[in-house]
């Protein structure tokens, strides 16, 4: 059972925080399809008394290549004190493994009771975090800076909802709270740079069983590419020299009959990389491998297949000076509730990638979440709570 006494530290009701989560939790919602959390959302702030002008959505969705529902939700809410405006987000979508969530409680953890789905926590938890600091501001009247909340889509598929965010209507924040993550104790201010890659081979088309000389399958160049990428080194984990990086083959499609030589298959790969530099070397590599490939196959008559490779910057990479203001803050709210703050830089991509990117630093703290994007995904409701509380510390401006 979670207490539902106020804590002595903040007043946060518990128990209500964490029913929020799970109601969150078991709101259907991937990406590009987060009008249902629109909508819960803006429904607890309107009970809580907020007044809907302070309630909007931006035209994010318009301008992402995938289309969508609805665009970010943007809450502003006017300061009872003057201070520079504070923003707290988190992001609404979730990964199609968790449609069909039911979140059940057992002691100090949350896990879906539907074994074949995840749970959600990334990132419901973090609008659970957001949200409950302000219905706690709004319905207890509790002094606070002016303050932003924004609540961002697509995140899972490429941080275009924070990518393509309406600033001007962020109104001008100076520091800036993102939670999504684990352990409540982690300051994350900084995160990877990730480049998309999109790859269309093309082969020539025969009949397998009467003229495979004939042809030239695209499914063998992507296998000879992939076999040299990884035989050298920049498939995986990548270290060359002092220089890291990452780079993933994640979706491959081509192919209808056994009879038929393939003659088109599209793949789609990432590079990641702390260095911008290093992370153009990645992609470098795969460029050659796959041109390489597409020239040693030919067919009888000495043709070849031939490769359209196209680069999309998903995201740059970013890291936070550790005397930025906004991070002693963080570490200040942490250290509140009873903590040791640790800097971290993580290896994901962030909506604080594109926060940064827009003149806004932002760090990113954690939440409880734990196997994010599996089966076993589960939250750690106590780690939750201090997210929660360090939330409302936060907002509320106590932390000067």
């Amino acid at each position: 059972m979670i207490d539902q006494r106020p804590s002595s530290d903040s007043g946060l009701e518990t128990a209500a925080a964490v029913a929020l989560a799970m109601d969150l939790m078991a709101i259907p919602g991937r990406s590009r399809e987060e009008g249902k959390v629109v909508e819960f959302i803006r429904s607890k702030l309107l009970d809580a008394g907020l007044p809907a002008s302070r309630i909007e959505v931006d035209s994010a969705n318009h301008l992402t290549p995938h289309g969508g529902e609805v665009g970010n939700l943007i809450v502003k809410l006017p300061g009872t004190r003057r201070a520079p405006r504070r923003l707290l987000m988190a992001h609404m979508d979730t990964v199609p493994i968790c449609l069909g969530s039911h979140p059940r409680l057992d002691g100090n953890v949350i896990r879906s009771a539907d074994p074949s789905t995840g749970l959600g926590g990334d990132d419901r938890a973090g609008v659970a975090v957001v949200l409950t600091a302000a219905l706690e501001i709004v319905r207890r009247n509790i002094p606070h800076p002016p303050l932003t909340l924004l609540f961002t889509v697509q995140e899972e598929i490429g941080l275009y909802g924070a990518r393509f965010v309406s600033v001007k209507k962020l109104g001008s924040p100076k520091y800036c709270f993102n939670w999504d993550g684990g352990d409540p104790c982690y300051v994350n201010v900084g995160a990877t740079g990730d480049y998309g890659m999109e790859i269309d081979i093309h082969g020539i088309a025969s009949h397998a069983g009467v003229h495979p000389e004939r042809g030239v399958s695209a499914i063998a160049i992507a296998s000879l590419a992939i076999a040299d990428l990884t035989q050298n080194g920049w498939h995986g984990l990548i270290h060359k020299g002092r220089h890291r990086g990452t780079s993933n083959v994640g979706f491959i499609a081509g192919g209808e009959a056994t009879n038929v030589i393939t003659p088109l298959v599209r793949l789609r790969a990432e590079a990641r990389s702390h260095d911008p530099v290093f992370r153009k070397r990645i992609v470098d590599a795969y460029r050659k491998a796959f041109t390489k490939a597409a020239r040693s196959i030919k067919s009888s008559d000495g043709r070849t297949g031939r490769v359209e490779f196209s680069v999309e910057l998903k995201y740059e990479s970013f890291r936070l000076d550790p005397d930025e203001p906004v991070v002693a803050l963080a570490k200040s709210a942490v250290s509140t509730v009873g903590l040791t703050p640790e800097l971290y830089v993580g290896n994901g991509g962030l909506d604080a990638n594109w926060m940064v990117a827009h003149g806004l630093p932002t760090v990113t703290l954690g939440c409880g979440q734990h196997d994010i994007h599996t089966t076993n995904e589960w939250l750690d409701v106590s780690a939750f709570l201090t997210g929660c509380r360090i939330g409302l510390l936060i907002a509320s401006g106590q932390l000067g």
